[in-house]
């Protein structure tokens, strides 16, 4: 009698450790992190990682960091960054600082997500704002800016219910 109480409480331990077992292997453990961390649907996704990039490029123009501005770029674009960049004209030039950089508006564009910004750049006493519009891709499993032009869009206006 005590051989088959021995079989049984055995039989139960092990039935009780199996799920956990089977959790620290990986089987079953996507469920519970489905349940805890919904997918994000593909549009926001897109939406945020533009966001980050344009931001931290942003950034870069402010802190006048050419290495971190053409990180943020799409390897065919980072040729030419730099003489473009630092020139006259360009966005990391050294005669003007970046007093305020903002992001207006995120969408959907045809060639890739749009990101909008408003950059105001100082010349002495002198302020202007000038609005870029940038395109950011996905390379792969990353996200990258393939293009900067002149212009942007205006927000769309936000639908409350």
């Amino acid at each position: 009698m005590g051989l088959t109480h021995r079989r049984v409480t055995s039989a139960a331990v092990a039935l009780a450790v199996l799920p956990l077992t089977l959790l620290g292997c990986g089987i079953g453990g996507d469920d519970a992190k489905s349940a805890e961390q919904p997918q994000r649907a593909p549009a926001e996704e897109a939406a945020t990682r533009s966001r980050e990039r344009v931001q931290a490029y942003l950034d870069a123009m402010t802190a006048k960091d050419v290495d971190a501005g053409r990180s943020q770029l799409c390897a065919p674009t980072q040729g030419s960054f730099d003489a473009a960049a630092t020139g006259p004209n360009g966005d990391f030039a050294d005669h003007f600082t970046v007093a305020q950089a903002a992001i207006t508006d995120v969408r959907p564009g045809p060639r890739g997500q749009e990101v909008s910004t408003s950059v105001t750049v100082a010349v002495g006493a002198r302020k202007i704002a000038k609005p870029l519009l940038f395109t950011v891709t996905r390379s792969g499993a990353d996200w990258c800016i393939s293009g900067e032009a002149p212009g942007g869009q205006t927000p769309e206006p936000s639908v409350t219910p």
